[in-house]
């Protein structure tokens, strides 16, 4: 049974990812915060060890023994720029950097986004081959991360895994979307264009992950950590189903009892009023709200698409349950827990 530790083992992705690992049989150490909520990770047999990605202090000792290291902890919404980088891009590296103080380093699978890479070329999804180019904050401190990760490589085995949109159940955020048209019977396109995204469940994300670090290949060590041309050892997942906004809020409204919900294309300039106003009022809340300025330009960048066919060839990763279904189960999951 190999051992392997996960990072942001509390969040969403995370906790689909140990109850994936769990299941394989993995014996799973998860690190989690003292303030983090682990009710629903203690039923699943794991082993909890308490620190953070920030402080290195510690970090040595966390991942000693372990196999693998999946690398979920991650800062998606902030209310400083600065906070993205420091999250993302600092705990990164010393989560590499304390598997690279191992005197048998254990494979390391990153898991970073899209928003690293980009919104895909106009006509055809992005691929990993494509130069990053990351719209946000976060997208920038998301490649930044990955650039601290491969500056380990030469000692470190590294994989890098960006999904796109994660959806399904026990989304907190997510769930503001199928909130909206469920309560509201509205669904909001940013921008009057109709724009394609690429979207993932958390379940088929956990197994993109575990078959990343089962046979994907590792990042090439080099010279410049910031130079993107040499894409190996780096892994779009995604389903195949592209849909529009429009599309996606049609499939939700359809599972939660709206079938008649009113999608609404609200133009440019009234999407970056409202994220300057939830701007302002989540600093003035200490929290930031989920359409802020910094989501605002990825939602009005175009499509996000991108393509697996790199993770289809190396990984043998593909998705089986049609994306319909996928909203369904999450659907279904949000009204049965009241969430919607």
């Amino acid at each position: 049974m190999a051992r392997v530790l996960v990072t942001g083992a509390s969040g969403f992705v995370g906790f689909h990812l140990v109850q994936a690992l769990r299941a394989r049989g993995y014996e799973v150490t998860c690190l989690v915060r003292k303030t983090s909520r682990v009710e629903q990770l203690e039923p699943l047999g794991v082993r909890l060890a308490y620190g953070d990605v920030t402080e290195p202090e510690g970090l040595s000792q966390t991942v000693a023994g372990a196999e693998v290291v999946f690398h979920a902890a991650g800062c998606t919404a902030a209310l400083d720029r600065r906070e993205y980088f420091f999250v993302n891009a600092e705990g990164t590296r010393h989560v590499a950097q304390a598997c690279a103080a191992q005197p048998r380093p254990p494979v390391l699978v990153v898991v970073s986004s899209l928003a690293a890479a980009g919104p895909s070329p106009p006509g055809r999804p992005r691929t990993e081959e494509d130069p990053p180019q990351p719209v946000s904050a976060y997208g920038k401190s998301k490649l930044d991360a990955e650039r601290a990760a491969r500056r380990f490589a030469d000692r470190v085995p590294t994989t890098i895994v960006r999904p796109p949109f994660v959806m399904g159940q026990r989304d907190a955020k997510g769930v503001e979307v199928y909130r909206a048209v469920r309560r509201l019977g509205v669904h909001a396109n940013p921008g009057l264009a109709v724009h394609r995204f690429s979207l993932i469940h958390a379940e088929d994300l956990a197994q993109a992950l575990i078959l990343a670090a089962e046979r994907g290949r590792r990042l090439r060590p080099g010279n410049l950590p910031a130079d993107d041309s040499d894409t190996t050892g780096i892994y779009f997942a995604a389903c195949e189903e592209n849909p529009s906004y429009i599309e996606l809020g049609r499939m939700i409204a359809a599972e939660v009892g709206r079938p008649r919900a009113w999608m609404l294309r609200v133009p440019r300039p009234i999407v970056w009023l409202v994220g300057s106003w939830n701007e302002v009022v989540g600093r003035l809340r200490g929290k930031p709200l989920a359409l802020n300025l910094d989501k605002v330009r990825e939602a009005l960048a175009g499509s996000w698409v991108c393509s697996t066919d790199r993770a289809y060839r190396e990984l043998g990763f593909r998705v089986t349950t049609p994306l319909a279904e996928r909203i369904r189960q999450t659907a279904q999951w949000y009204l049965q827990q009241g969430w919607i």
